[in-house]
């Protein structure tokens, strides 16, 4: 088993204990079982999964970290929120919002990198999100 916490400034998401982890790492996913070589490496925006006793949990997730030492799984991300908790119409909102701002804005303006942002961790929230239906 692994032992894992996802934690955000806020709180901690997930404290417990998993047969597997897979998340979207900054040069794409990876996955993760006992007895896994010890690295640290940056997370993308995106979605962890991680399976419990044959059940799937998945949740959207901002960038961050995530560290593997002797089964024990540590990630660190600005937000964390499970399918179950996913408002799916607020982050079609978000997204909508989101492309309109792209649209109207230049490439190199200030705040296009912000919009870009949002606009992924909304498509990771509906895509999380989808998976309760």
């Amino acid at each position: 088993m692994l032992n894992l916490e996802i934690i955000t400034p806020e709180k901690t998401v997930v404290k417990d204990e998993v047969d597997m982890l897979e998340a979207t790492g900054a040069e794409g996913e990876f996955g993760i079982m006992p007895g896994h070589t010890q690295f640290l490496t940056t997370l993308g925006i995106g979605e962890i999964r991680y399976t419990k006793n044959g059940a799937t949990t998945h949740i959207a997730s901002s960038a961050g970290l995530a560290e593997v030492v002797d089964d024990k799984v540590t990630i660190l991300v600005d937000t964390a929120e499970s399918a179950k908790d996913i408002d799916i119409e607020r982050a079609k909102k978000a997204m909508e919002r989101a492309e309109a701002m792209l649209k109207s804005i230049p490439f190199d303006h200030t705040e296009y990198r912000m919009y870009e942002l949002a606009l992924l961790r909304a498509i990771a929230r509906i895509g999380v999100a989808s998976k309760k239906l």
